[in-house]
């Protein structure tokens, strides 16, 4: 590393070891430089690829490029015979083993996000942060990208793998070039804190997120009705609560979650899974009057959906094939790479717009694609050995193209991503759920899934699109001492603000306070900075509108 790059990069001796040898800097951005080690997988086989350019990797067919664009490191593959499940990259590296490290979930997190002590083999998913109480270090790619990425921080090295498996094979390019990913890193300055450098980062990450125009706030039956909902319980809690909203300039939405569609004959009254989701049931009747109805008591109309979901008689040819996670004949998914399939999700995306909605919240795509929730993609993302009906393209491909389906279709109204992969979903849907679900049932599941989730998620907040760390769980069930922090966290941190209330915990205090929260929640907000998320997964410390405010959890 020339001495000028060495200057521009490290203000402190501990610098150098987050990013020597690693990167360099033509100006004040950072790059990384070529790997030292380029491995293609491919039957279960790693073999080394060899450096036959200034920046060009080949075994046999497989040839991986890697090009220089302003301070990305792209990557491109080509492979016409080979069916490829995956690539790897290894830089020579070392940082303390006093550090830490902070990367991200495929999906939404499950309560187990924070800082963590360096360990090898740890996946990263899309993403790394690492911190030596003196500077932070980031490495990631860009989103959007076509292969599902993670990094790996060893003793001697760091790793960015990428997975190409397109379903459980490996994917079959063909003649196209494929372009993996970008590959993207910075360090913090000197007047940074982590959180502020891991911010910045996002943007790098995600140039142009596509964002709501105003805050959004609002209800959703969920959390109290667990799917037994109707349009009479609806349009009571939505004049219920739509008499607690003052800010008229920004109304608040009424998300009608799951339970509303007709249901599958093999599955009677189970709303996650309905057997057309353009019909509703006999107890909505007419979702259009539904959306003018909540119109008028002073909400906006939202929706919930499972986009994958197949009817029960669906053509066999349509569905995906059953492997383990995905094998009850009750729960037939659609294949997202048959045209056909597209269509219809295209179809009632739309369809939820003509009948009035202005926010759509799609779920279960993640699962229903890979048959594996996020947490449970330790050794591999999905299992082994079933395809798509198209072969030629990624699984992050198609799952690219299913979201930006979605989007096309939606218009300008509002997407909500739940259960979607992240890294995918950012620059295309305007909100994420980025934590699994909160209860009104028992308040230890929202700290877990809630609290942890919106303190180390938080970077991530309007630079990849609004997080929704879900809902307050307004019951009798849950303590109010501690569901009136969590709605003051969401209410003044700038992060959407649903609260699913049981009538009957509504008394005067409670009242007033939604009232209070949902003023605050419908203005523009500094973003909320947890103070102690280095050493707190749950953090209770937090910056909020220019002052401190400390939370007790339990």
């Amino acid at each position: 590393m020339y001495r000028r790059h060495f200057v521009k990069l490290s203000a402190s001796a501990m610098a150098t070891l987050l990013f020597s040898r690693i990167t360099h800097a033509e100006s004040a951005d950072n790059r990384m430089n070529l790997p030292d080690e380029v491995w293609a997988q491919s039957g279960g086989e790693w073999y080394r690829l060899k450096q036959t350019g200034n920046s060009v990797f080949t075994f046999a067919d497989t040839e991986v490029s890697l090009k220089f664009n302003a301070n990305t490191l792209g990557v491109y593959l080509q492979s016409p015979a080979t069916a490829l499940t995956g690539l790897r990259f290894r830089w020579k590296y070392a940082v303390k083993t006093s550090a830490k490290s902070l990367g991200d979930s495929w999906e939404r997190t499950y309560g187990d996000a924070g800082w963590k002590s360096i360990a090898a083999g740890i996946k990263n998913a899309w993403y790394v942060l690492l911190h030596d109480d003196i500077q932070t270090a980031c490495f990631g790619v860009k989103t959007g990208c076509n292969t599902i990425c993670w990094w790996t921080v060893n003793p001697d090295s760091l790793e960015l793998a990428m997975d190409t498996h397109s379903g459980g094979k490996g994917v079959e390019l063909g003649p196209r070039k494929l372009h993996a990913a970008d590959i993207v890193t910075t360090q913090s300055t000197a007047a940074e804190t982590p959180f502020l450098t891991a911010r910045r980062f996002c943007k790098m990450m995600c140039e142009k997120p596509r964002l709501p125009k105003q805050p959004v706030y609002g209800i959703n039956d969920w959390y109290y009705a667990y799917g037994n909902n109707s349009a009479k319980l609806i349009k009571e809690q939505t004049a219920l609560m739509a008499g607690l909203v003052t800010d008229t300039d920004n109304r608040p939405f009424s998300v009608i979650d799951a339970g509303w569609a007709v249901y599958s004959p093999y599955l009677p009254g189970d709303g996650g899974w309905a057997d057309d989701f353009s019909k509703p049931n006999d107890k909505f009747k007419d979702m259009h009057l539904m959306a003018g109805d909540i119109v008028k008591l002073g909400m906006r109309p939202g929706l919930w959906t499972r986009a994958l979901c197949a009817k029960y008689n669906d053509n066999q040819n349509l569905l995906l094939p059953k492997i383990k996670g995905r094998d009850d004949p009750k729960n037939p998914v659609l294949d997202p790479t048959i045209p056909e399939n597209i269509e219809r999700v295209k179809y009632n995306i739309a369809l939820y717009r003509q009948w009035g909605y202005q926010m759509v919240k799609h779920d279960y795509s993640t699962y229903d694609i890979t048959g594996k929730w996020g947490f449970e993609m330790t050794d591999s993302i999905t299992q082994p050995g079933w395809g798509f009906n198209d072969k030629s393209k990624t699984t992050a491909e198609v799952i690219n193209h299913l979201y930006r389906s979605i989007r096309e279709a939606a218009g300008d109204m509002y997407i909500i991503g739940c259960n979607t992969m992240s890294h995918l979903s950012a620059g295309v849907f305007e909100l994420n759920r980025i934590g699994d679900d909160t209860s009104g049932k028992e308040w230890a599941r929202t700290r877990k899934m809630g609290v942890n989730t919106v303190g180390c998620r938080m970077p991530q907040h309007n630079t990849f699109y609004a997080v929704d760390g879900d809902c307050v769980g307004l019951t009798d069930q849950v303590p109010w001492d501690k569901n009136k922090q969590w709605m003051q966290l969401l209410a003044e941190s700038s992060a959407p603000l649903f609260i699913s209330a049981q009538p009957d915990a509504l008394g005067p205090e409670q009242r007033e306070f939604v009232k209070q929260c949902f003023a605050k929640a419908a203005k523009v907000q500094p973003v909320g900075e947890p103070l102690d998320w280095l050493t707190n997964p749950l953090p209770a410390k937090w910056r909020l509108n220019d002052r401190e405010v400390d939370f007790d959890w339990g």
